[in-house]
């Protein structure tokens, strides 16, 4: 079990501060975000990679996973590594049907879901590998308001519908002196299963257990709003309509210059959704996975300074034992190079957080035991 101090320490230490540098090669990926090719071929061991790779999941960790690829496959001549970004729950649907080399997903595989695997991984069975962690950012369009404070009750109150227009008095006692107007509260979710969906949950049932009465689940649980496909379509109606909330990725509301919440944790300061505020959160986390499994436990009732505590951890999915021969060495490949500190460094202009130095060293540990 690793202590939450000595994660602290590492994080706190810079060990793995995601600080892109590099050519001058910028691209943009699909959500619009600035990307640099930054990695070195000489930082890439293709170690035998070959053919074509498919994968599949989550879209929180889409932009990381474009990132990863261009630089893979730019070092890796021959080799394609194909990422169809969906959701968690269609990315472990596909792994568990045996038509992708493995899969993103923002929530470690439940029990279910381990079981089935086995029926794909001869002699062995799905497991976790944390990759990269991020803030779960909450996006508003409100005319006129440039800056709002919400705590854990106030945001499970509106998105399970209570509250209904921006000038309520909760959200108005969380802001004073900010003109608030009477306009209604617009609030999206994910119309599809997501492992981002189920991180919101577990903070809301966290942080506001008689406010948020529901079990964190893929599948959107609460009545009212409106639902959008992937990250993408819900950031990109907080930003169309006036009035609007949501919650994605932090890169998306980056890309497209969604203003985003500044939670009230019981700090002394609500703490802003920022790549370093969510490490910050992240350094509290502690393995409860068994095994070759590394699922983390997060603390999402944190009240430290500048802890941001609406955080998720993306995960890719694998086999243990009884990976494709054809398909393994390139995975085998392309994990070590996203679990490196090279993979790691090109990720901070997509608003991501680093995984502790001591967990990634464990995920680099596993993948070389996959077969």
């Amino acid at each position: 079990m690793l202590r939450a101090s000595a994660l602290g320490a590492l994080v706190v230490s810079g060990a793995l501060v995601l600080t892109a540098c590099g050519s001058d090669d910028n691209t943009k990926n699909d959500a619009g975000t600035p990307g640099k090719s930054t990695a070195a071929v000489s930082d890439i061991k293709c170690d035998g990679a070959k053919g074509k790779v498919l994968a599949s999941g989550s879209s929180a960790q889409k932009n990381a996973v474009d990132l990863w690829i261009k630089n893979y496959m730019a070092a890796c001549s021959g080799v394609e590594v194909n990422y169809k970004s969906s959701s968690s729950g269609e990315g472990i649907v596909a792994f568990n049907q045996g038509t992708v080399g493995f899969a993103g997903t923002d929530s470690a595989l439940k029990p279910e879901a381990v079981e089935e695997s086995k029926k794909i991984c001869t002699g062995g069975q799905g497991i976790d590998l944390p990759m990269v962690g991020g803030p779960i950012a909450l996006g508003f369009n409100v005319a006129g308001v440039d800056k709002l404070n919400l705590d854990a009750t106030t945001i499970a109150n509106i998105f399970n519908d209570k509250i209904k227009k921006w000038d309520d008095e909760a959200i108005k006692k969380l802001n004073p002196g900010v003109t608030l107007p009477p306009t209604a509260i617009q609030a999206f979710h994910r119309s599809e299963d997501s492992g981002t969906t189920e991180n919101l949950g577990k903070y809301l049932k966290a942080a506001a257990p008689e406010a948020w009465t529901y079990e964190a689940a893929k599948k959107w649980p609460a009545p009212g709003g409106q639902a959008a496909s992937g990250s993408a379509g819900v950031a990109s109606q907080v930003k169309a309509v006036d009035g609007a909330i949501g919650y994605f990725e932090l890169s998306y509301a980056s890309s497209q210059s969604i203003k985003t919440v500044d939670v009230n944790t019981g700090a002394a300061t609500p703490v802003k959704a920022t790549g370093e505020n969510a490490s910050k959160a992240i350094a509290a986390a502690k393995i409860s996975g068994t095994g070759s499994d590394l699922a983390l436990k997060l603390d999402y009732t944190t009240k430290s300074e500048g802890a941001y505590p609406i955080v998720l951890v993306t995960y890719e999915v694998v086999c243990d034992k009884g990976n494709k021969a054809e398909t393994l060495p390139t995975v085998k490949s392309f994990l070590n190079y996203t679990a490196s500190d090279a993979g790691q460094k090109v990720l901070t202009e997509n608003g991501y957080a680093p995984i502790p130095a001591e967990i990634n060293t464990k995920v680099r540990e596993v993948i070389a035991t996959l077969s």
